[in-house]
């Protein structure tokens, strides 16, 4: 009985444009999911049993809460036997930050159980399957940085030149619902094509209104300016509370990350096309 061991990692938006609204409550938006060489890791163990197990258990997130359990129990239902399995999690991603974490996790649950009990479903199935846990788990589940459309599940694949980032978390948890529901946020932005994206200057709709409400993200987004390159501006992605700005080597994101104010913390990444969940289980 064989142990997996597969990384789930961060991912950042390079834009994020809010075009409408649908009549159920959720924004359209045109957004560019930006995978990074950094995340959590995920260890899966086959029972002889149908249990579940997750460890550690993660602070204010209750187990059946928890989008790892979501995605393994979701998954079970598609096998023909019963099965099982003990997930440990290693965390560093930070919760609430826009980053992805707990959708990242939740589509490297579904790739690696996937393998791990013989299910044999598509990329295309578990996709439909994540997208039933949030809109951010099919890019993961896909496993390629992407242009994405509608309420982030329509994706093409994109390939995006070398990149390093240093990505900084603020003190702070920002509430995507508050967000979203704000009476200020822009919600018709007029669609660009994905060829533009590379042409033009974009942004994130919801910085402004974020800045506001949190001096912190703020803060952040000042100092991470400042420091660079050829003062090109830092971004939000997605509602936060992360922040982040692009260098053209590793050495240069080092350096301003050896400088960071106390109080932050952060992590130097490097963009990439394909995912590492998807080349640690060779899909």
């Amino acid at each position: 009985m064989k142990t997996l061991t597969v990384p789930s990692p961060a991912k950042l938006n390079l834009m994020l444009h809010i075009t409408g609204v649908r009549e159920d409550g959720y924004h359209l938006l045109q957004t560019v999911f930006q995978l990074l060489d950094y995340g959590d890791t995920l260890r899966f163990s086959p029972r002889g049993d149908n249990l579940i197990t997750l460890s550690p258990a993660i602070a204010g997130v209750a187990y059946d809460d928890n989008l790892i359990v979501k995605a393994a129990h979701l998954l079970q239902r598609q096998a023909p036997q019963p099965c099982g399995v003990d997930i440990k999690l290693t965390k560093v991603l930070p919760m609430g930050g826009g980053i992805g974490g707990g959708s990242s996790n939740a589509a490297t649950t579904l790739l690696a159980l996937n393998q791990l009990w013989e299910l044999h479903l598509t990329i295309d199935h578990l996709a439909e399957i994540g997208l039933q846990l949030g809109a951010d788990v099919p890019v993961f589940v896909r496993g390629h940085s992407a242009w994405a459309e509608g309420i982030g599940e329509q994706l093409q694949a994109l390939s995006i030149a070398e990149t390093w980032y240093l990505v900084i978390k603020p003190d702070c948890e920002v509430s995507t619902a508050e967000i979203f529901s704000h009476k200020q946020l822009t919600r018709n932005t007029s669609p660009i094509t994905m060829a533009a994206f590379f042409e033009q200057a974009t942004f994130n709709n919801c910085e402004n209104v974020v800045r506001r409400l949190y001096p912190q993200v703020d803060a952040a987004l000042k100092w991470l300016t400042d420091c660079g390159v050829n003062n090109r501006s830092a971004r939000l992605t997605g509602t936060g509370a992360c922040v982040y700005t692009d260098f053209p080597d590793k050495q240069s994101a080092q350096q301003a990350f050896n400088k960071l104010p106390e109080g932050l913390q952060g992590f130097i990444a490097k963009g990439v096309d394909v995912s590492p969940s998807h080349l640690a289980l060779n899909l």
